[in-house]
């Protein structure tokens, strides 16, 4: 079977293998929370940097499985390109359980902070190869091209301020982790007044 042959249902298969691998990424976080031994409300409320982390690590997991099932309807087949960029995505996406259980251990502290910004830096340049690939070789109608200038220009600035998150954690971990947060916010609104700016 080759590229021009594939077609729709070659993507279809990358999506769903893609869609597995995310759903293990999310199981592998939850059962890092383990819960206390000891009974007790105090016992519980302990666990809560664990909880936190968790928490804004199955926002950012669910805004890139939003957005790959958004990219992949504008896939019309799968090329070379498409395989090892979605690949990349993937493999980007399963180091965030290690990023997420570090961070929540180590009760935020500047390195802890630092490896997981770090960690959830880089499926954004994964997903960026992969838009640009499905881009250039999916479908060309008036609204896949309006889609992908939208996405490029606010995945571009969600990436700038997740830098700028990253130079903030040297100062403070909350400023860090406070820009990240304020990533997966900016993604999860809906579309609103803010989505206008990156179409012109």
């Amino acid at each position: 079977m080759t590229e021009e042959t594939e077609g729709r249902a070659g993507v279809t298969r990358v999506e769903a293998y893609s869609d597995a691998v995310i759903a293990i990424v999310v199981t592998i976080m939850v059962l890092e929370m383990h819960a206390p031994e000891a009974p007790g409300w105090g016992h519980l409320l302990h666990l809560w940097p664990i909880f936190v982390s968790y928490a804004l690590s199955f926002a950012y997991v669910s805004i890139y499985w939003v957005n790959h099932h958004r990219l992949f309807h504008h896939a019309t087949r799968v090329t070379n390109g498409l395989l090892w960029s979605n690949i990349t995505l993937i493999f980007t996406l399963s180091l965030i359980p290690f990023g997420t259980a570090y961070l929540g251990e180590q009760i935020f502290s500047r390195d802890a902070t630092l490896v997981y910004m770090g960690i959830m830096l880089l499926p954004s340049f994964a997903y960026m190869w992969l838009q640009r690939t499905i881009r250039r070789t999916g479908s060309q109608t008036g609204e896949s091209r309006a889609y992908h200038r939208l996405a490029l220009r606010k995945g571009a600035a969600a990436t700038a301020v997740y830098v700028t998150g990253i130079a903030l954690s040297f100062v403070s971990p909350a400023l860090g982790l406070a820009c990240a947060a304020l990533v997966a916010i900016f993604w999860c609104l809906p579309a609103s007044a803010l989505d206008h700016l990156f179409e012109r």
